[in-house]
Order: C-alpha cells, then structure tokens, then sequence
C-alpha cells in the first residue's frame, strides 16, 4: 500500500524530466539509396507522371514476419523525409526504426529487376528477400 501511495504523490512540474520529441528527420539521413535505385524511382515516377517520392514502409507479414513496401506516394504529416539525387524517400515514424540504417539498391540480373534491402536491424530474412524478421 505504501508504492500506491507515494505513485499518487504529485511532483513539480519543474523537476519532471521531459524528453525532447524525437525528431525523425535526423535520423532518416541514416537511409541511403544507390545512384541506381534514385534512377529507377525517377524514372518510374516520370512514366507514371507523378512526383519522384518513394514511400518505403514495413508491414507485419511475410515468411519471416516483417516485409518491404515501395511504393510512389506523396509526403504525409509525420513523415521522415530527405531528397537524394532529386529522389524524395519518405517514411513512416514506425516503419524507421525497424529499417534505420537500411540501403536500398535496384539490381538486375537473370533473375529479373527489384530493389534490394540492405538493412542491419533484420536478425534473418527468407529467400526471396522481400520479408525480415529483428
């Protein structure tokens, strides 16, 4: 009884601690892209006659339990952005901490034409390179 009571206990307000917000647009900086992928965003967005802006974002699923998302979007309150070789990356608040430090690539090869991830939160990924698990 003696813990609930000292937790009811009001503090002053002067010796609260109150973290600065985070801001994410610091930290999106950590983000690259390859001269290849602002290439191929640019080029997408300028067929498709829309801004070069490349929404990267995580979503719960795929085989290891997180997966990739590109998409071209537009920038939306909240977002981290940063413009790169005349590219804007946006993301999320909640998607950048599972892929701070991340670079993304486009690649060709025999296979075919996909970005690529790099991202060093991801304990393992699958075999198709689009899911990820931390």
């Amino acid at each position: 009884m003696r813990l609930l009571s000292a937790a009811r206990r009001s503090i002053p307000a002067a010796k609260l601690a109150v973290a600065p917000p985070r801001t994410y647009l610091a930290d999106v900086t950590s983000l690259t892209r390859t001269p290849s992928a602002a290439k191929r965003v640019a080029f997408s967005a300028e067929k498709q006659g829309r801004p070069a802006v490349l929404r990267r974002a995580v979503d719960g699923g795929g085989c290891a339990g997180f997966s990739y998302r590109f998409a071209l979007g537009d920038v939306e309150e909240g977002d981290a952005t940063t413009e790169t070789d005349g590219v804007t990356l946006v993301v999320d608040a909640v998607s950048l901490d599972l892929i701070d430090g991340s670079q993304v690539d486009y690649v060709e090869d025999l296979g075919g034409a996909s970005f690529k991830v790099t991202n060093p939160n991801a304990a393992s990924g699958c075999g198709c390179g689009s899911s990820f698990s931390v």
